[in-house]
């Protein structure tokens, strides 16, 4: 195991019963993600929508589906699949609800990219797994790329996207993390995000989906709102440099947290306290 004292582990951090997970090196980035950068742009109807990926996401003979693209409206879809040995579906639902409340929880994730997450509200007591982030928003400081983000991510229900697979009814076989993103300082949502996760033989599949732009683009709270959502949808011009990056950070920061959350999961799942701590 790599140092603790390495980027974004404070000395302080040392000392919390998590710390021995704490990898600052992150492997080569997986085949399917590098098959997808070197193609490059892909034309925006070759990848799934959100409404085929209702038919498809959660379907396991479904083509597996790795790529981005964007036109000149604003829009932009990125997707990769990503394998996790060992992880099952369950420990994806209690990783959501777990790591949200502390700065390095969430740097265990991505070490180079990952600054902070928060809840805007606490969830409620003693909850996990699903009960614990569906309905709640984690405001969160990253890396996407180069550029540093402050972002908004509110997780909403998979029926509220129109995922209802009865496969989701058992969180060893299926679930599905789907959550609206946009900027944490405007009202206004930009877009959508969908991680299905498929129970596999050797542990599980990632499917990650992110639609941005144009029609996704809608505001929160009222005028104040609706206002951000028409000036977003004017002036947001997302790019290839846009869709490369947030390709690399999310097969990046999957295929790291494959490798120590079965044993983070092992040690933690039955500890309902949260620490005192602000790390």
């Amino acid at each position: 195991m790599s140092s603790l004292h390495g980027p974004g582990w404070p000395d302080a951090f040392a000392a919390l019963p998590y710390a021995r997970f704490w990898n600052p090196v992150l492997a080569p980035l997986p085949e399917r993600a590098l098959r997808a950068l070197e193609r490059g742009a892909r034309p925006l109807p070759s990848l799934p929508g959100l409404a085929a990926s209702r038919a498809t996401l959660l379907d396991p003979a479904a083509d597996s589906v790795s790529g981005y693209g964007f036109d000149d409206k604003g829009r932009m879809h990125v997707a990769i699949d990503i394998d996790m040995p060992g992880v099952t579906p369950a420990m994806i639902d209690w990783w959501f609800g777990w790591h949200g409340d502390r700065a390095a929880k969430y740097r265990l994730w991505h070490p180079e990219a990952h600054v902070s997450a928060a809840w805007l509200k606490a969830p409620p007591a003693g909850g996990v797994g699903r009960a614990r982030y569906i309905g709640q928003t984690s405001i969160v400081d990253e890396y996407i790329g180069s550029r540093r983000l402050n972002g908004s991510i509110r997780f909403v229900p998979p029926a509220q996207l129109g995922f209802t697979n009865p496969s989701l009814k058992d969180d060893q076989v299926a679930t599905v993390i789907c959550a609206r993103t946009g900027p944490a300082d405007a009202p206004v949502d930009v877009g959508w995000l969908a991680h299905a996760v498929l129970a596999t033989s050797g542990g599980s599949v990632m499917r990650s989906r992110f639609w941005f732009g144009g029609e996704h683009v809608a505001g929160r709270g009222g005028p104040g709102g609706a206002l951000a959502a028409l000036m977003a949808s004017r002036i947001l011009r997302l790019t290839e440099s846009d869709a490369r990056a947030l390709l690399i950070h999310c097969a990046e920061e999957m295929q790291h947290l494959a490798g120590f959350l079965p044993a983070l999961h092992a040690d933690f799942r039955d500890d309902p306290v949260d620490l005192p701590s602000a790390a």
